[in-house]
């Protein structure tokens, strides 16, 4: 029995087949384009995709346990009740979803409107399931990196309130430490909810105080108002998705990403190390940045 993962290839997905991998775990990963997955020797790959009804229902056979994540898209919702049907069907019970920190509230927000209803879903139909609820991704600052490194401007409106930004490789490593202790468990689980955090809650400032002290030169905080995030945002995606992080943005700005009590730790714990730091994580996209 092995361990089918979608979004292999993703920011998350790449890390969580190889953290699988190390761990001697059996892995297949569900994939668009097999010539271009690069995932490592050992993992078994399916051609198909969420929508893709007789892929997934091959990627399902022989499968015990279920890593489902959902990109962003306009049909995100129907993707993750096939898959989570097709995974009954199949006689999977056993599950890691990530879904989104605030699922249950921000339902202005159409993707996350979209986890909160799988989320449902999940409870509903039989799952024994860990869903992991990150905060804001670290990892998104490659999109912005360049007008943090070449204008020195901080664009994102994340705000005052605080988010408490985690990096992807933390996110990879829970979902793998979760997905192999459900995988390995004599039955199925009970259902388990975890906020996935950063160690420190970050504003707008503080963030942009961060890249002045590691690149040793002043970067400014753009502000709170999301119209030229948005605007900027349509020259690179759709302009329904453009607007979508918009209102995620304004919700940044209005209530935040702020830790619950015993969140840090309970992390730590499990990880058995400290989560990655944001100055940690800048100091690398500055080093990669700066020519040898």
């Amino acid at each position: 029995m092995t361990i089918l993962v979608t979004g292999a290839t993703g920011r998350v997905g790449r890390h969580l087949v190889q953290q699988l991998v190390a761990r001697g775990a059996p892995v297949r990963a569900l994939v668009r384009d097999p010539a271009n997955a690069d995932l490592p020797a050992g993992v078994e790959i399916v051609q198909g995709d969420l929508l893709d009804l007789p892929a997934l229902r091959a990627a399902f056979d022989g499968v015990r346990t279920l890593f489902l994540l959902n990109a962003v898209a306009g049909d995100e919702f129907t993707q993750a009740l096939i898959a989570l049907n097709v995974a009954r069907e199949a006689g999977v019970e056993r599950l890691v979803y990530l879904s989104v920190m605030h699922a249950d509230r921000w339902v202005n927000v159409p993707h996350f409107a979209v986890k909160s209803g799988a989320e449902r879903m999940i409870e509903q139909t039989g799952f024994g399931a860990t869903i992991l609820r990150p905060a804001y991704f670290m990892d998104n600052e490659h999109m912005i990196k360049e007008a943090i490194l070449g204008y020195g401007v901080y664009p994102m409106p994340i705000g005052g309130t605080g988010l408490a930004m985690i990096d992807a490789r933390d996110i990879a490593e829970i979902a793998a430490v979760e997905l192999i202790r459900r995988h390995e468990a004599p039955g199925k689980l009970p259902t388990e909810i975890f906020n996935l955090v950063g160690p420190e809650t970050l504003t707008g400032f503080g963030v942009a105080d961060i890249w002045s002290d590691v690149l040793g030169r002043p970067i400014a905080y753009g502000g709170d108002d999301p119209n030229g995030f948005e605007q900027n945002l349509a020259q690179l995606m759709p302009g329904w998705m453009a607007y979508e992080m918009r209102l995620m943005a304004e919700r940044y700005v209005s209530d935040g990403m702020r830790p619950e009590p015993g969140d840090v730790e309970r992390l730590t714990a499990l990880l058995g190390r400290p989560l990655h730091t944001y100055r940690a994580f800048a100091t690398e996209i500055a080093a990669a940045a700066t020519p040898a």
